[in-house]
């Protein structure tokens, strides 16, 4: 399935839980982080699938790619002004945006390590200054780890939601995975998936960003993000360019 199916996981949770504003704080304040890091607030942002961190956004312009539907009609319930991209016209807009939001280890929804290195040149290609991401630490995970993400509760005010990510690993081959997301809602089943999925790792990013035109790779020590879905933290990356967009 696509990413945007994934991360409409992320809206119903976020629509769900008691304190949104507080969940909106959070994603501000990694978003504000790496600007301060890189001394620089965008004017135009473009985001890849759904995020509560696209509510945390000050830039003038927005844009949103990888977003189903529902998270389009939320987005406009809730007065955002963007513009939407579909996926395939991606092309189109090289340079176009100061910086890239893709977290919720974007970079691992791949079939395969040519995939991912694709991924992330077009991702790169798209912005002026840098693109932020998020990734676990592959290289140093426990065995224990890699079937279960840690599962999720969400509260709401009326009903909560619980979240299980099941990682479905290859015999064969140790770096790719699919993942299935089951939501439980009032003992109610619905599960989302599956997904091909492919281990990335921080040198690995790196070098696929290096040739993509990257001049800075930096992993935030002291900026983590975790997704509402998974107790998880995941390693908040920025990727920077030069400021004349090469």
């Amino acid at each position: 399935m696509s990413f945007d199916s994934y991360t409409d996981c992320l809206l119903r949770a976020f629509q769900l839980h008691s304190r949104p504003a507080d969940i909106i704080k959070r994603k501000k304040e990694i978003l504000d982080g790496v600007a301060g890091f890189h001394n620089f607030m965008p004017n135009s942002v473009l985001f890849v699938g759904f995020s509560p961190a696209l509510l945390a956004s000050t830039a003038r312009s927005i844009t949103v790619t990888e977003i189903s539907v529902d998270a389009r009609k939320f987005l406009d319930n809730q007065n955002i002004k963007y513009t939407y991209i579909p996926y395939v016209e991606l092309k189109q807009h090289r340079k176009e945006f100061d910086v890239v939001v893709a977290l919720d280890e974007y970079f691992t929804f791949a079939q395969s390590d040519d995939d991912q290195k694709n991924r992330v040149a077009e991702i790169c290609s798209l912005a002026t200054e840098y693109v932020i991401t998020t990734c676990k630490d592959y290289k140093n995970q426990e065995f224990k780890d890699r079937e279960f993400s840690i599962p999720a509760l969400v509260r709401g005010a009326t009903q909560n939601q619980i979240y299980l990510e099941f990682h479905d690993y290859d015999l064969h081959d140790r770096n790719r995975w699919t993942s299935q997301i089951h939501e439980i809602t009032n003992n109610q089943l619905n599960s989302v998936g599956p997904f091909a999925r492919r281990a990335m790792f921080f040198k690995q990013l790196a070098k696929f960003s290096h040739d993509a035109g990257a001049v800075g790779f930096s992993v935030h020590k002291n900026l983590m993000y975790k997704s509402l879905i998974k107790k998880n933290y995941e390693h908040v990356i920025s990727i920077q360019f030069d400021n004349n967009g090469s």
